[in-house]
This record gives structure tokens, sequence and C-alpha cells, in this order.
């Protein structure tokens, strides 16, 4: 191996990622089938190579596929021939040459961390300070129509073998109140449940909906307002005794700084989708640690391979403490070898892999499909 201090980016290949969801996920911003995403491999010239992936969402971080795709030719450009372990530098001269674009920019953070892991011979949550931690992941239910259909969904997660679940919520009116409650019948005392309106209500509308299902046990209510609406949530968490957790309304750690100052929530939802990657994640959980705000790891639509690098994440920081990595198991395909690996009967328990860096890549006969260009 070549003195790593001289490392350099030889290149990077960019693969379009689509795949199926085995049924539809409905949420109060919009409906979805399948996951578009945008893989990288970051190659160098020490036959060390890193690979990240980026899983866009026009409703909540503003990208499409195509979006992605373009900024990540960008970024290649701006990287080659630099060193890939300076991540912190390398991060920077990604978020200034293009602002926004937050998961194709987590998907070079993960693959640069990937690099560090494979040259340093560890696996990144050691890298961050961590130990491997048993996680247990929920299940979601998406928006059903009916109250029956909701149960349904619920009960078979828990017969399954989880023992937490995530209710989207934010219907019109109050209907959200009949499908929690039923789900709570349905399930018993001892499940745990969270509900996430994804934006889809307003200030009165959540203030009687929260205090109608304080009885019933709820963990917490996931991002219950617009994304803007910072004072809105303080109100609710004043007048409420269920938790709020902050979803879209946190993206960096500039956000965890105003959602603190305002004690807007009381949990922080972090996903590498909308901070760029585990470095800001990093900072964020910082803020979160001295401000006593405990975290969930979330995700989008990304496969095994995204929900990797976030589950080292989550293991290196026990204030990490809930985990919602299930998107891979909605996925009609799985095209990563080595990565998490779920046991569903035993409370959805994620084991992180063995080896160094991320221990997940793409199967490359699975990339020769997908449209793809090489910088």
């Amino acid at each position: 191996m070549k003195n790593i201090e001289n490392m350099k980016i030889t290149e990077i290949e960019i693969y379009k990622v689509n795949i199926d969801y085995t049924e539809p996920c409905n949420i109060a911003l919009g409906n979805y089938d399948k996951a578009e995403s945008v893989a990288i491999k970051i190659l160098t010239d020490s036959d060390i190579y890193g690979t990240g992936e980026a899983s866009s969402d026009p409703f909540i971080l503003g990208t499409c596929q195509g979006t992605d795709f373009e900024a990540a030719k960008h970024y290649a450009h701006l990287l080659k021939g630099k060193n890939p372990l300076e991540i912190e530098t390398r991060m920077q001269e990604i978020n200034h040459a293009l602002i926004y674009n937050a998961s194709i920019r987590g998907a070079f953070d993960m693959a640069l961390y990937d690099i560090l892991g494979k040259t340093l011979n560890q696996p990144v949550y050691r890298l961050l300070g961590g130990t491997k931690r048993i996680l247990n992941t929920d299940l979601t239910v998406g928006i059903q129509n009916t109250v029956h259909e909701t149960v349904n969904h619920a009960v078979k997660i828990i017969e399954d073998g989880f023992e937490s679940v995530k209710l989207k919520v934010g219907r019109p009116g109050f209907e959200d109140i009949a499908h929690i409650a039923a789900v709570r019948n349905a399930v018993g005392d001892d499940v745990e449940i969270k509900i996430d309106s994804n934006q889809g209500w307003d200030v009165a509308q959540a203030t009687v909906i929260l205090k109608r299902i304080e009885p019933l046990n709820i963990l917490f209510s996931e991002q219950p307002l617009t994304v803007w609406d910072f004072e809105g949530m303080r109100q609710l968490r004043l007048g409420s005794s269920i938790p709020i957790c902050a979803d879209e309304s946190l993206f960096d750690h500039h956000d965890a700084l105003r959602l603190t100052a305002m004690q807007a929530c009381d949990y922080f939802n972090i996903k590498l989708m909308k901070s760029g990657g585990i470095s800001t994640a990093l900072k964020i959980n910082n803020i979160a640690e001295s401000a006593g705000i405990r975290c969930m790891i979330g995700c989008f639509d990304e496969t095994r391979l995204g929900l990797t690098a976030a589950a080292h994440f989550t293991s290196a920081f026990p204030n990490v403490e809930f985990v919602d990595l299930d998107s891979a198991l909605i996925l009609e395909k799985d095209p990563v070898f080595g990565g998490i690996k779920y046991e569903i009967e035993k409370n959805g328990t994620i084991f992180l892999p063995e080896g160094p860096g991320l221990g997940a890549e793409f199967n490359e006969d699975f990339l020769k499909t997908c449209e793809n260009i090489t910088i």
C-alpha cells in the first residue's frame, strides 16, 4: 500500500439505482412505491475504494434521483486527485461547492469513511470511538384507508417479532385518533408505539389529537407540524405529556442549535440523508448530548448499504437510543453484499457486519444493470 499521506482519489463511479417497494407506502406528504437512489464508488491509487448511497426524496429533501446524479458528477470533478482520508476538508469543499443536496453529500461522506476504515483496517463504528451495540429497529405502518387495515398491518408486525411500531398519521381532521387507539388496543400495553405526522397536522388539530391520545402511552409524536413551525412545536411540547420529536425540522447542526434554544422538541431524528452524512450527524449528536436531548436514527428508502452506515454511527453513540432503520425490509431486491443483518423474530435486531470500513458494498452484477457514469 502506498503512503496513506499521499493517497489520491483516481475516479468516481456513479450509478442510478431503482428498486420497487414490496407494497406502496403512503404518508401525509405523498405516496411512495419505489426507491430511486444514487450509488457512488470512490476509487483510489491504493487499491482501496469506498461506497456510498444517496436516497432522494422530493417531498422532504427537495431532491430526486436526477438532481443527485448531476450533483454527484459535480462533486466527483471536485474531489479527483485529492486525499480521501482528509474527510473534514473534503466535506467542507463539497458543502461549499454546491449547497443543499444533503443526500448525495451523505453518500460521499459515507464512502470516505469506508475508505478510512479500510485503510486503517477498522470498522467505522470504532473509528468513531464506539463499540458494537445490539440495535433493535421498529417497522413502519404507512397511512391506511381504514382502521381495520391499520390494525392488521400493526398486528402483523408484532406477530413477526418486532416490539416497536411506527404509525404514519396526518389524516384530515381527527381521524388519526381512532387508528392510534385501535392499534394500542390490538397490540397491548407492552408494545412501543411511535406516531409520525410528517408535517400533516396544524397546531389546533395536533393539540386536540395529542390530548386525546395521552392515555395510550405513545413514545413520541414525530414532526407533527410543518417544517418551519418551531414555535408551534414548542407550544405542543409545553401543552402535552407526549414528547415531540423533530425530523423534517432537523437537517444539520444549525437546526439542532435553534431547536434546542427554542425548546421546541424532546428528541432529534437524525438521518444521514438529511445531515449530509456522518460528519454532520456527529455535530448534531454533540449538541443533543449537551442539551440532554436523546436521538433516533432514521432513514428514507436506503438499501442495506446506506442503513449500514447509519448503524455504524448509531452503535458508536448510546445517546442515539431509538432506531428506525427498516427501509431495506420493504424493498423487493437486496443488491448489497455484507452490511447489516436483521433478526426480525428477535425484536427487529440489527447486527453490524465484521470487517473494516462499512463492511458493505453493492453487488457488481446489479450495478452493471444500472445507468452509470465514471468521472
